[in-house]
């Protein structure tokens, strides 16, 4: 039982510390892109929409398979640690980039491996808490999310002023190290992976039918 509570505890640390860092990570480098590319690359506005809409419409194409992974493999943790070195690479990769094409292809991996973070982080809560403290602890994920934004933001600016606008990369490089580091923190085995799947453990009051322990497949998302 005490070793129980302590792995909880070492969970939700994690959890906390892993919600503030890839904040930064997850986005890439958001609105600094058509900053950077407008400010340092002297590009045109309309090429600077045109590869931040490629970028955009890579990570909704995304979003299903991301979540498919996350859905149907146990290693949860592996999955979010290669989606922020390939979304680190991406974007440090940037500055050696000049041309179209090359900058927006790295743009559109960035964001495509951003979108698994969100289901992931989800996944592994529901898995270390279930469902019935899952609300509480989304809640908990987010405040730790929005103070990795706002933190970042402010890191960002202060250290541009100072250094010059290519110091953001390097605080990315950062906060990337930093995630990966926590999401390693967190311990596999006080993670249940059918029940981040959403099986078993149902609801307080809820009557379980004999569907609510079997995999949804494709058509779920067909259905009304």
């Amino acid at each position: 039982m005490v070793n129980e509570t302590r792995r909880l505890a070492r969970a939700s640390g994690a959890l906390d510390a892993s919600n503030f860092f890839l904040a930064d990570v997850r986005d890439a480098l958001g609105p600094y892109l058509a900053v950077y590319l407008l400010t340092e690359r002297r590009w045109d506005a309309a090429s600077i929409g045109v590869v931040m809409s490629i970028a955009t419409i890579a990570g909704i194409l995304a979003q299903t398979p991301a979540g498919a992974l996350v859905d149907v493999t146990k290693a949860k943790r592996a999955v979010m640690v290669a989606a922020a070195v390939l979304v680190t690479v991406a974007s440090l990769l940037l500055p050696w980039l000049s041309s179209f094409w090359p900058v927006a292809v790295s743009q559109a991996t960035a964001h495509a491996a951003g979108v698994v973070f969100g289901p992931a982080l989800a996944a592994v809560t529901l898995g270390i808490v279930g469902h019935q403290s899952f609300t509480k602890r989304i809640g908990r994920n987010e405040s730790f999310n929005h103070a990795g934004n706002a933190c970042a933001a402010a890191a960002a600016g202060a250290t541009a002023y100072l250094w010059g606008p290519t110091v953001v990369f390097y605080l990315l490089a950062a906060m990337s190290i930093a995630s990966v580091v926590s999401v390693l923190a967190i311990p596999g085995r006080a993670i249940d992976h059918d029940l981040a799947r959403g099986l078993r453990d149902a609801e307080p009051g809820k009557e379980e039918t004999p569907g609510d322990n079997k995999p949804s497949g494709l058509r779920v998302l067909l259905r009304l």
